[in-house]
């Protein structure tokens, strides 16, 4: 059973909080021939593949490093040149060849959480609008094929959200216990300001070990 991660977002809809804390990086490094046998392109500033799939390497996969040298964005570093060239006109390069390249699933960037995290406010709010009975509380959980957001808003409209897998037990406890983590350790700390995120490593702290017991055992942490 697994909690993959878990978010804070404030009432206004901004991401508070953050935690990853199972989450596995899909990787797969491998030794090609040119030409490669799936298209490459730049979205967000990140090559990834745009059509073919093999041996693994999926459609949205990122390039993460090519020689054991990471990719920066669109630039790769040389060490021939002994400087910085686009990593897309390398892998065009048939001199290149052969040559070994990681792919794998780009971690979420600190802007796109924020994106997501305010997507989600808009849709939990819409989902009681959507309601054919008065006074819905929103979004509860969801479930897609591999994994289960579960949702708890506050009374002062705080939403703490956790993802687990689709077999995780004991999750409402482990929203509560959270509440009360940030209750103990942000809403009593003298030096924070409400509705601004949360950066305490004693909060921190007992968030972890919440997530770490709810992790092992599957059962309220309550």
């Amino acid at each position: 059973m697994v909690v993959y991660s878990l978010f804070v977002i404030n009432k206004a809809g901004s991401l508070i909080y953050h935690y990853d804390h199972n989450l596995q990086r899909m990787e797969v490094e491998k030794t090609f021939s040119f030409p490669l046998q799936f298209i490459l392109d730049f979205v967000d500033d990140r090559l990834v593949v745009r059509f073919g799939e093999m041996d693994g390497i999926k459609v949205g996969y990122a390039v993460l490093t090519v020689n054991g040298i990471s990719v920066n964005g669109r630039m790769i570093q040389d060490v021939e040149n002994q400087g910085e060239t686009d990593v897309l006109a390398y892998l065009q390069d048939s001199s290149h060849f052969p040559v070994s390249i990681k792919f794998g699933r780009p971690p979420l960037r600190a802007n796109e959480r924020i994106m997501l995290a305010s997507t989600f406010h808009s849709l939990y709010a819409i989902s009681a609008q959507l309601s054919p009975e008065q006074n819905s509380s929103g979004i509860l959980s969801m479930d897609t094929d591999v994994f289960r957001l579960h949702c708890m808003q506050t009374i002062t409209g705080t939403k703490f959200i956790v993802l687990t897998d689709l077999r995780q037990d004991g999750t409402d406890g482990l929203l509560r216990k959270l509440y009360q983590i940030y209750a103990d350790y942000a809403l009593k700390n003298p030096f924070y300001l409400l509705e601004m995120p949360v950066r305490f490593d004693l909060f921190d702290q007992n968030v972890q070990a919440a997530v770490e017991q709810a992790d092992k055992s599957g059962v309220s942490v309550i």
